[in-house]
């Protein structure tokens, strides 16, 4: 098959190359448009309780979810005073009357809105819009608010917050692209030392995001996709379209150095490399799938993204690659470039792929000697690698998750100044309600409701973590049950200012609003387990409620997202376990590779938990820690180092096995594999560990966390799991590696032995046409 591709993609290089060059041409206009179909939001789903709870009050009590705090403060005045309200209320004369507005809720009408200092307060605007239209309305509304002499005036809330992270978003990804592309490239140049060689997997790479960018901005207007896809986009394209590349031009430089031709070197090039990718990319898109399983519209999106840039990196390498290989030809290594350091040793070993010099010696290379130390001594390397990575991985156990807030951004930008403002000089816990949106059987009001209501309520009021209780039957601690009865059957009786309005704001007809003060804060764990033992009290007599607020939506995200994760892992497990059953043909390397991967995730694991919950190193990378780990860090890491990793993992084995099928020594096969893998594999893994350090440099946290997290696991991964723990384990199971009983075949197709062997040279066509004929993914000889 990959033969087949490799003739083909020869015979008709100047047709591929033209279609893929109009291809990008047709998207370059439309990739820089993928922002304005993005969304910021997507952490929420309409399965959450939380969301129907807000679902209900908006359309029952026309509950406004969008809502923008204007925060005023004043080292002048006390917000007590007249003064201070009448400037506010100057500051909001042209946003009272705005047609976007339906309300605004002032601190003169809620004491609780002035700050414990006196000296600041806020109001709530009621924004019209949805939450993914709200943001789009903050310029009109900030050219409303008057600028007033006395008053310093900032602005927050949910509106704030998500236009906030569009733009800290698009701002880390220039970032990270001003970073990431000279640091790749410079990558590429020690590893070819020739500058054409270089150039084309970045190229290549770079290739593969334009697209990837423009399909994003048509599949935007069809669907909803997060900011987040920007982020996935660049760094899968640009770190696997480079490693993809950097494989295949490796094997290409290769097959000149052993003396074939260029077409024979491209079409072995493609067999050979090309098929080690395909199934490479199947696996990092397989990884990716998992997260289309998450109700969550973020990891949804992100997934969909990511698979999509993987496919056209994958395709680019397997098809433009060679096609602009087979043009340049020898010229491949071309404007050599000269390092003084590393030159000497360079053209002392000729096992450096990068120079197209006679055919490498392959049996005294670094590689080749480290594996054969490894396993001389299997299980003293084993035990104590195992062990180092196990380690690190502990930390994770004290794990506490959260959903995202805005803590994850920059300190500079509005959403996050407005929340540390309302933290630090705000009674906190009043900004942050347990919302609970009841039903009943009937009127709210009726003699029996109103029975069942105050019993409920005084269940929750006796709960020694409520600080207080706002609705209709606990308004004022003097009165009585039958007080309350005899006002609301008669409202004529309803004189109370405070209490008229509490009843027109939180009733509608069978829908009521009850509001719930914690005596903790939102992330606190008192905070949530009050969350969930209101939730197991149940009212009775017909009565429903849902719990809404920003604890419960925080406990609904992080449920949601560890409910479905063990069952997108075990898909995503078992559907690459097929596949690397069909590439390898054995049973016992696939399950190796799942374990050995697991291993590097889980060592990323804990520097989350060390670094972002704990603070390690927080001054050193910018950021305030916040003392969680945002629940879809995790998810998002295994997902993405999950096909990643296995990445290396193919490489490696792909080499290996072309070496058992020439020597039928496992052994021998071990060594030969990871000396012809093991420095471009290396190489690799430092473009994806360049690419994605560059995304620590990030604003947001979760940007942030997932650029370190993937630079460390592939950082470990490429050095202590394939260089050291994949030797080691592969010599202690020994043939059992290629087990696979049920086969009653051959275990390889013997023309592949010839053309990749060291020494078998493409001569005649009878041997091109038998090579054609049994060479064939999974197929039977």
């Amino acid at each position: 098959m990959f033969f087949h591709l490799g003739k083909i993609v020869t015979r008709f290089r100047w047709l591929i190359v033209g279609v893929w060059m109009v291809a990008i041409a047709m998207a370059l206009p439309f990739a820089p448009q993928a922002t304005q179909v993005l969304h910021s939001g997507g952490f929420v789903s309409p399965d959450f309780e939380s969301e129907r709870a807000i679902n209900l009050l908006a359309q029952k009590l026309h509950f406004d979810p969008s809502i923008v705090q204007v925060i005023f403060m004043s080292q002048r005045y006390s917000a007590d005073s007249p003064a201070f309200a009448q400037e506010a209320q100057r500051a909001l004369t042209r946003v009272i009357g705005w047609s976007e507005v339906s309300g605004v809720i002032s601190f003169t009408d809620n004491p609780r809105q002035i700050s414990l200092d006196r000296h600041a307060a806020y109001v709530n605007v009621l924004l019209k819009a949805d939450p993914d239209s709200a943001p789009k309305l903050l310029p009109e509304l900030e050219r409303r608010l008057q600028a007033v002499p006395g008053l310093q005036t900032h602005i927050g809330g949910g509106p704030v917050f998500f236009a906030d992270i569009q733009l800290v978003s698009e701002r880390d990804l220039r970032r990270a692209e001003i970073l990431a592309f000279p640091f790749a490239i410079i990558a590429l140049l020690l590893v070819f030392r020739s500058v054409v060689a270089a150039i084309l997997p970045a190229l290549v790479g770079g290739g593969a995001v334009i697209m990837a960018l423009a399909l994003v901005f048509g599949l935007g207007h069809l669907t909803t996709l997060s900011i987040f896809v920007l982020n996935i986009t660049t760094l899968f394209g640009l770190g696997l379209g480079v490693d993809y590349s950097l494989f295949m031009v490796s094997r290409f430089r290769e097959e000149l150095a052993r003396g074939r031709s260029v077409e024979d070197a491209v079409t072995i090039t493609v067999a050979t490399a090309g098929r080690a990718v395909t199934f490479s990319g199947l696996t990092v898109s397989i990884g990716l799938l998992g997260l289309t399983f998450f109700r969550v519209n973020m990891l949804h999106s992100v997934g969909l993204g990511g698979i999509l840039v993987v496919v056209l990196a994958l395709l680019a390498a397997i098809t433009l690659l060679p096609a602009t290989l087979a043009i340049i030809a020898t010229r491949i290594n071309a404007f050599p470039v000269r390092i003084p350091i590393v030159r000497k040793r360079a053209e002392a070993s000729s096992a450096n792929p990068a120079y197209a010099t006679p055919a490498p010696v392959e049996h005294h290379g670094f590689w080749y000697r480290l594996s054969h130390i490894v396993m001389h001594y299997p299980v003293r390397v084993f035990v104590p690698v195992l062990f180092l990575l196990v380690t690190f991985g502990l930390p994770f156990l004290s794990v506490r998750f959260s959903a995202p807030d805005a803590s994850i951004l920059p300190a500079d930008v509005p959403s996050r100044a407005a929340f540390d403002l309302l933290a630090q000089r705000f009674n906190d816990r009043e900004t942050t309600p347990v919302l609970i949106a009841v039903q009943t059987g009937g009127d709210v009001l009726s003699p029996d409701n109103i029975r069942k209501l105050y019993s409920y309520v005084q269940r929750i009021q006796a709960d020694p973590r409520v600080a207080r209780v706002d609705s209709i039957v606990s308004a004022d601690p003097r009165f009585t049950l039958d007080q309350y009865e005899l006002l609301y059957t008669h409202p004529q009786l309803l004189a109370d200012p405070y209490l008229s309005a509490l009843v027109n704001a939180s009733v509608a007809g069978n829908t009521l609003e009850i509001s719930v003060i914690s005596k903790y804060g939102m992330l606190d764990q008192r905070s949530q387990a009050l969350v969930q033992a209101i939730r197991n009290t149940h009212p009775g007599g017909g009565i429903t409620v849902f719990v809404d607020g920003g604890t419960a939506g925080g406990i609904d995200y992080v449920n949601s997202l560890y409910t479905d994760f063990p069952k997108a892992v075990l898909i995503v497990a078992l559907t690459t376990y097929i596949v690397l059953l069909l590439l390898f043909r054995s049973l016992v390397l696939p399950l190796k590779a799942l374990l050995m991967n697991a291993l590097s995730i889980l060592a990323s694991y804990g520097a989350l938990v060390v670094i972002f919950q704990n603070g390690f190193l927080h001054q050193v990378l910018g950021f305030t820690p916040p003392g969680f780990v945002e629940a879809s860090s995790p998810i998002l890491l295994f997902f993405a180092l999950f096909g990643l990793s296995m990445d290396y993992e193919v490489f490696l084995l792909s080499r290996v096995q072309e070496a058992f099928w020439q020597t039928d020594d496992n052994t021998r096969a071990v060594a030969l594999g990871l000396q012809r893998s093991g420095g471009i594999i290396t190489s690799a893994a430092l473009i994806v560990i360049v690419v994605s350090a560059s995304f620590t440099t990030a604003d947001v946290i979760l940007v942030k966390a997932l650029g370190l997290g993937m630079a460390l696991a592939v950082l470990l991964d490429a050095t202590f799991v394939r260089a050291l723990l994949v030797p080691a384990t592969m010599r202690l199971l020994g043939n059992l590696n290629w087990w696979l009983p049920f086969v009653g075949v051959q275990r390889h197709p013997p023309a592949l032995a010839e053309y990749i062997g060291e020494s078998e040279v493409f001569t005649t066509q009878a041997t091109k046409d038998k090579v054609m004929k049994d060479v064939n993914i999974g197929g039977k000889q």
